[in-house]
């Protein structure tokens, strides 16, 4: 996204929602896709709801030469938005208005007119997709400022299998981060101010882990031989994280001989003990 402070050399694109834009989103990225050699900003605008953010949002785009594309469903914010947009000569185009009314019209009823119904509707879907997307950028200890906003965080060694349990997890509809262990360095000051109770520290037998590097080490092209995989090595990486759990008061599980759906299910099982208040994930 881009932002309205300065003048940009390509229009942007401002987008309208009385809900988060999800829909205006998806259809304008579809649009933009077919222009690969140009990059349109594009601006969001989301959760208006009265005349006066309208307005504001029509000033805000007035100098900059674009347009606008809006998804408002009440019909009042609706026909501000198209006269006074008209008024200044913005371009506004309205995705949703006409396909309502034709709706309207075949069927006899009049729309509810209530923005963000759609995602309301859906809103285990879209909580499973926000739970997968900050999963994804909140792997292998990436932006650790926003750990706080996790439900579950994993700590273990590398290649434990922290990853792809973060992933299963996500797809259940749980927000998770995973940060590495690596001896003799510190981890994010985030993980000390969390809830111990969502976080969980993995630990796997040390003959498993060393062959779990070496299928890593001989895929990678050109890695050199370290102590990344080195029997004893790992086994006391696997122990100083033992011990680091425990003086934490970190929650260990051991993920040896476990199928993944297993070790998902007791996590999930604990959170869910510890944390009553917690919404039941389903799958």
């Amino acid at each position: 996204m881009a932002d309205m402070t300065g003048k940009a050399d390509i229009p942007p694109v401002c987008l309208v929602s009385g809900g988060a834009g999800a829909s205006a989103e998806q259809v304008v990225l579809t649009v933009l896709a077919q222009f690969p050699e140009t990059k349109v900003p594009v601006v969001k605008i989301a959760h208006v709801r009265t005349f006066e953010q309208i307005k504001d949002a029509i000033d805000r785009i007035e100098d900059q030469g674009g347009l606008i594309v809006h998804t408002l469903v009440d019909p009042s914010l609706r026909d501000y938005m198209n006269t006074l947009a008209k008024q200044r000569g913005i371009v506004a185009v309205d995705i949703m208005g006409d396909l309502l009314e034709a709706i309207s019209a075949m069927i006899g009823q009049a729309p509810v007119g209530r923005p963000g119904l759609y995602r309301q509707l859906n809103r285990e879907y879209f909580e499973r997709v926000e739970a997968i997307e900050y999963s994804m950028s909140h792997d292998d200890g990436r932006n650790p400022g926003e750990l706080p906003e996790a439900d579950i965080v994993l700590l273990g060694v590398s290649r434990v299998g922290k990853t792809p349990l973060s992933m299963y997890l996500s797809v259940l509809g749980w927000k998770v981060a995973n940060v590495p262990f690596i001896k003799d360095q510190p981890l994010p000051d985030e993980i000390y101010k969390i809830d111990r109770d969502r976080i969980i520290g993995l630990v796997i037998e040390a003959q498993r882990l060393t062959i779990h590097r070496r299928i890593r080490h001989e895929r990678i092209a050109g890695m050199q031989s370290s102590s990344y995989n080195d029997p004893g090595t790992i086994f006391e990486e696997i122990e100083e994280s033992r011990r680091f759990f425990k003086m934490n008061g970190f929650y260990t599980m051991d993920i040896s001989n476990k199928p993944l759906e297993t070790s998902a299910d007791e996590i999930v099982a604990r959170i869910m003990k510890r944390k009553g208040h917690c919404p039941e994930k389903e799958r």
